[in-house]
């Protein structure tokens, strides 16, 4: 007789006001098997595994586990169950070391001895090491860890590779492959496509809060998976446009920033920006890719180091200061609610707070924005309950269509982007990427802070690479490949690499 799978989902359902995020959703996942978990933006992906690890409760549908019916009305209980959840944004003490935030709050709750997993896994991380001192994949493993070690055997893992390089994304799979050879079930959700077909057994596509199919990966493509996500064929190939080079619009001379306690953010960063270009910048997460992009859009101040913006000094001004100068500038931030739009106001209200000083008399003129943000919602196929509804509301993809809409319709000369489709479908990046070339085209400088390095060979002219917030290397695309960069993302370079670069 065959086992029960490891988890089982029947008729899981869930609301929110009169919104279905998951409608009537069958699901199950194996022992010793990887299931991905595919979908568009507000598909359901995330109000699923909520509901699995706890922080929701299902309207109606029952959760198997091992073939006896669960009930998880918090995370403990979902931990108690043996389901352990890594999310994409990790939940450490950066003081403390691995070892003490495995163990931190787990009284009781401790099966397995941090080093007994360490060595069954193949974890590569310094258990007494501080987190503040370790690299993006080294935290990735605590976290991973930290439900290993209370014994989960059911886990799932919220876009796992979002942050880390190449060979990084490697040793993550090492130990995926180790976790389904003991027999763990594994959902692994993901946006990149080559990844789901190189790890896991089976997919299960979500489209529209229901369970749009499950297929074995070996008998499926990117393209089948792609249609079934967002029902009609699309083109998958991130092109680089063609444009002509025009004059630089944006140069960076030796920029050095410091963070409150002295420890550099950046170093001797120098580079130049011409129109009709798009200049990539790859690096590991901390690498000062975040410093970089708020000390040019005039968030913050450099230590040393010059701004220049067709030919004008910028660096050390604010943003108010930058724009009475006359220079032509949007900025597309890495925290989308937190500095670029405001959660609680409407899409209309969010396009006001750019125009509204270009307004004359004391009253605002809502009718032009209402009709930009029709405009907007229709060409990006932005997914609202209506003009009125507040951008909370929204899911990830959708707001960041928002700011990127908003931003480009400012027609600016230089666009800086930071993590422009992180988190966003497929179908919806390719929007984004489609509206970049067209910004260049255009003849807009762009500087594209990217993660997923075959969308930086594909779609920019320049590679920036930052390693511990300096320059390790600027690479022309077309003769760069995945390897090099990972490698000098991390430091890594050899005298031939060295010449090639």
């Amino acid at each position: 007789m065959s086992k029960p799978p490891a988890i089982q989902l029947i008729g899981l359902t869930k609301r929110f006001d009169r919104v279905t995020a998951c409608d009537r959703i069958d699901l199950e996942v194996n022992r010793g098997e990887i299931l991905a978990l595919l979908g568009e933006n507000g598909s359901g992906k995330t109000t699923l595994t909520n509901m699995l690890s706890g922080i929701y409760q299902p309207d109606a549908g029952s959760i198997l586990l091992d073939g006896k019916k669960a009930y998880i009305r918090s995370p403990r209980d979902a931990i108690r169950l043996g389901i352990g959840m890594i999310h994409q944004h990790f939940k450490l003490v950066e003081v403390l070391s691995a070892r003490e935030n495995i163990l931190l709050g787990q009284a009781g709750l401790i099966r397995i001895p941090p080093v007994e997993a360490v060595r069954t896994f193949g974890m590569k991380v310094d258990l007494d090491k501080k987190v503040y001192q370790m690299s993006v994949s080294e935290k990735q493993s605590v976290e991973i860890l930290k439900v290993l070690c209370r014994g989960a055997d059911k886990l799932v893992l919220d876009e796992p590779t979002a942050v880390l390089t190449p060979q990084e994304i490697l040793n993550l799979f090492d130990t995926l492959g180790k976790m389904r050879g003991e027999g763990k079930a594994v959902i692994i959700i993901t946006h990149k496509l080559d990844e789901v077909m190189a790890i896991s057994d089976r997919v299960t596509v979500l489209r529209r809060g229901q369970n749009a199919g499950t297929v074995f990966t070996e008998d499926t493509d990117r393209y089948s998976l792609t249609e079934r996500m967002v029902g009609r064929p699309i083109d998958l190939e991130v092109r680089r446009a063609e444009a002509p080079l025009g004059q630089t619009l944006l140069k960076v001379e030796q920029l050095t920033a410091r963070d409150p306690g002295g420890r550099p953010l950046i170093q001797d960063v120098s580079f130049t920006l011409r129109g009709g270009e798009i200049l990539g910048v790859a690096g590991v997460a901390g690498s000062g890719q975040k410093a970089l992009c708020e000390i040019i859009a005039g968030l913050e101040k450099p230590t040393s180091g010059s701004v220049f913006m067709e030919g004008q000094r910028i660096d050390g001004l604010s943003p108010r200061e930058i724009i009475r100068h006359g220079v032509s500038m949007a900025f597309i931030p890495e925290d989308r609610l937190g500095m670029g739009l405001v959660g609680g106001m409407s899409i209309p209200d969010n396009l006001l707070l750019k125009t509204y000083r270009d307004q004359k008399g004391f009253l605002l003129r809502r009718k032009g924005a209402r009709e930009d943000a029709v405009r907007m919602i229709s060409q990006l196929n932005i997914q609202t309950s209506g003009l009125n509804a507040r951008l909370s509301r929204l899911s990830g993809g959708n707001v960041q269509k928002v700011l990127l809409g908003r931003e480009i319709s400012l027609s600016p000369r230089v666009l800086i982007t930071a993590y422009p489709v992180r988190g966003l479908d497929i179908g919806a990046s390719m929007t984004i990427y489609d509206m970049l070339n067209e910004q260049k085209r255009k003849g807009v400088g762009i500087l594209f802070v990217g993660e997923d390095l075959d969308v930086l060979l594909s779609l920019c002219d320049r590679i920036m690479v930052l390693c511990a917030g300096r320059v390790s290397a600027i690479v022309e695309s077309r003769f760069a490949t995945k390897a090099l960069l990972g490698m000098k993302m991390t430091g890594l370079v050899t005298d031939k690499e060295d010449e090639y670069a």
